[in-house]
């Protein structure tokens, strides 16, 4: 039907009345423009006043909206069905998922991190129900970044207010060898490689435990820990035919990736080992390295205990060095210097113990030198003034002398 007036766009005069979902439109035939549209009597807010709304207004602006929710929660229960996950976690996720789409940090995000967003809902669901999952297992199922991936998970905590545990190491092991593929026969894995799974997973949650006790695992990445912890399990399982295994076809055999520190944490767990060996009684006779030690592994974790505090020093060792170097007794011979590994640190015949401390504390790193100041300062003299809220940084209790002639001493 034909209506009066012209296009403002064109300037044509064939303007027509089109329905557009029972919606009255005024309408060009020549070049399509819409220069009016009509009312609706149904929408999402006013339906049951049965009030008038423009289409703009109706519940058709919603729909994109809807489709990027449908997409999101879709690929939060695939997630979940792939992880074999419990229905109330789905349920839980799914609700994280929804809540965070409302918020405008995730409402107005990118799609990549809109995508990431139903990962980073299952990972939370997962880690308050201790469930071992890890951040890497979900990237690799979502091919996406860690560092975008950490990001959104951290968004996610701030927006919504979650309190997330951190994941346990035991947890950690467990997830971390579930992912080996030396369980099962494969053509690729020969028959003596091949190792039962509860026996490793309780080998390498020994040496993990040992690795913690000795301080090789405080502010450190726990995957390198794992896969040196692992390593060494394996082979002191059946010596025999693996100790020619080098690290790095181990991780190819196991089909997981070899982190670059794993040798330094293969080289520093060695070192322990060859240290607590060196106090069993039954190995004094034997030379042993860093390979052969591995066939005895076994023999050291149940004697832990007793080894550690033999091997190394817990608390005489402290006070041992508190005495300055020279300041000793004449027949005291100096301590060993270890080298290598930080935990190097073994009993000499007749010398005295070295106190097991961490890394950081045995081989601190160079400091950079302080940036020079702009204006020339004034030399001190000793004489300056301290204030009431500097004095007590010059005041030291006995603990703290003692611990700087130790840190001195090193």
């Amino acid at each position: 039907m034909a209506a009066r007036g012209r296009c403002p766009e064109c300037g044509s005069a064939a303007l027509v009345e089109d329905a557009h979902y029972a919606q009255q439109q005024l309408v060009c035939a020549a070049c399509g423009c819409v220069l009016a549209e009509g009312l609706l009597t149904t929408t999402y807010t006013e339906e049951e006043h049965l009030r008038e709304v423009a289409y703009s207004q109706s519940t058709g602006q919603k729909e994109q909206l809807s489709r990027c929710l449908q997409r999101g929660i879709r690929r939060v229960q695939d997630l979940c069905k792939v992880l074999q996950l419990p229905a109330v976690f789905e349920e839980t996720a799914v609700s994280y998922f929804q809540r965070a789409l409302q918020l405008p940090a995730f409402h107005l995000a990118s799609l990549e991190k809109k995508e990431l967003l139903g990962g980073c809902c299952v990972l939370v669901t997962c880690r308050q129900h201790s469930w071992p999952l890890t951040m890497g297992t979900v990237c690799s199922l979502l091919y996406a970044k860690q560092d975008l991936f950490a990001s959104v998970f951290l968004s996610l905590q701030k927006e919504l207010g979650l309190s997330v545990p951190a994941l346990s190491l035991a947890d950690l092991v467990t997830t971390h060898l579930s992912s080996f593929r030396l369980f099962q026969p494969a053509a690729s894995v020969p028959a003596p490689f091949l190792e039962d799974k509860e026996k490793l997973l309780a080998r390498t949650m020994a040496i993990v435990e040992l690795a913690s006790e000795t301080w090789l695992v405080t502010g450190r990445h726990p995957v390198p820990i794992v896969t040196a912890a692992a390593f060494l399990a394996w082979q002191s399982l059946q010596p025999g035919p693996r100790l020619s295994c080098p690290l790095a076809r181990f991780c190819r055999l196991a089909g997981v990736d070899l982190p670059p520190p794993a040798h330094l944490r293969l080289k520093e767990l060695l070192e322990i080992l060859l240290g607590m060996a060196s106090q069993l009684s039954w190995l004094r006779g034997f030379a042993l390295d860093k390979k052969t030690v591995v066939k005895h592994i076994g023999d050291l974790l149940q004697h832990r205990v007793f080894l550690l505090k033999s091997a190394f020093s817990q608390h005489d060792g402290q006070e041992q060095l508190d005495t300055a170097p020279g300041q000793g007794s004449p027949s005291s011979p100096p301590v060993a210097q270890a080298k290598g590994c930080p935990s190097a640190g073994k009993r000499q015949p007749g010398g005295p113990l070295r106190p097991l401390l961490p890394p950081c504390l045995l081989h601190p790193r160079k400091r950079l030198r302080p940036a020079a100041p702009s204006a020339p300062a004034s030399a001190p003299t000793g004489d300056e003034p301290i204030s009431d809220s500097e004095i007590e940084q010059y005041l030291r209790s006995p603990e703290e002398i003692r611990a700087f002639r130790k840190a001195k001493a090193w």
